[in-house]
């Protein structure tokens, strides 16, 4: 969580260019280090992107936050699990035009992936990346992942950013109407959560847009 991280990289190189959801593995440096360089790569050639441990919202450090706001354990759990996916989804689903999703581990993340099936159904850009020899048989991935990107692979991070320039060429986005009311809920929701934290200015206030984000929705499940 960056209190005043959220990527606002508005040059008028990328203004007009699509903006890039990076999904992939974030749990040690390393990969962390991996998915910035995917990143910065993709800004460099004016793709603007969205990169979680960055731009978004940090579980541990959220939860934190509400636990020393006086929330139990699991209540702020609960909170930081609903606003991340709330945030998530909107970012995929509407708040880019693509998706680089990043398959390199002993398996590929189950968060990436399912972000990953997300923009596939959302019509978006999707472009996979893997530079690890490991798979699932024989070379091959699940094909239920690989699918996801027609069964095509990139292994270098500038291929990453040539593969976008050719698929924005040529793609039409899906009409968010198209989606079932629990997507769009979910989207609504995580829009205006994205707005809130655009503007606070402290932890404080990030703790704050998430409990107003998410309390009524935990205490009243219907909505």
């Amino acid at each position: 969580m960056k209190t005043g991280g959220r990527n606002a990289k508005g040059s008028r190189k990328t203004e007009a260019r699509a903006r890039i959801y990076c999904a992939g593995p974030l749990f040690n440096r390393a990969e962390q280090i991996e998915m910035a360089a995917i990143a910065k790569a993709l800004e460099g050639a004016g793709f603007p992107t969205f990169l979680p441990h960055r731009d978004g919202l940090v579980f541990a450090e959220v939860r934190r936050d509400l636990l020393q706001g006086g929330y139990d354990a699991s209540e702020a759990s609960r909170m930081v699990q609903l606003a991340i996916f709330r945030l998530d989804v909107f970012e995929v689903v509407c708040g880019c035009q693509g998706l680089v999703v990043n398959l390199n581990g002993r398996v590929p993340d189950e968060g990436a992936v399912a972000e990953a099936a997300l923009a596939w159904m959302a019509g978006k850009a999707l472009v996979l990346y893997k530079s690890d020899s490991r798979s699932l048989v024989q070379g091959c991935d699940n094909p239920l992942v690989a699918g996801l990107g027609q069964f095509a692979t990139v292994s270098t991070i500038p291929e990453v950013v040539y593969a976008f320039a050719q698929l924005f060429r040529r793609r039409t986005p899906l009409r968010l109407g198209a989606f079932p009311a629990a997507v769009k809920s979910a989207v609504e929701h995580g829009r205006r959560l994205s707005a809130a934290l655009a503007a606070a200015k402290s932890t404080g206030e990030i703790a704050a847009a998430i409990i107003a984000a998410t309390r009524s929705t935990l205490t009243n499940p219907t909505r």
